[in-house]
């Protein structure tokens, strides 16, 4: 059994609320709070959370994270 972690990460727009409701009706848990930024390069906001799931195998790096 392991810990997996995501950081998901997107504009400030519905799809970053879009992107982390799908990841918590996957069985992924918040870990700790939204981050924000402000992209001076695109002019745009960016959000970014953090999320982990409990998973039946090991760990292997080779593993697609968004895909458990």
């Amino acid at each position: 059994m392991a810990t997996i972690y995501r950081f998901l990460t997107e504009d400030d727009t519905s799809a970053f609320c879009h992107k982390v409701s799908a990841a918590l009706s996957k069985g992924w848990q918040l870990h700790g709070g939204p981050t924000m930024a402000f992209d001076s390069a695109q002019g745009v906001m960016r959000c970014g959370q953090a999320v982990t799931k409990e998973i039946a195998e090991d760990y292997h790096p080779d593993m697609k994270l968004g895909a458990q």
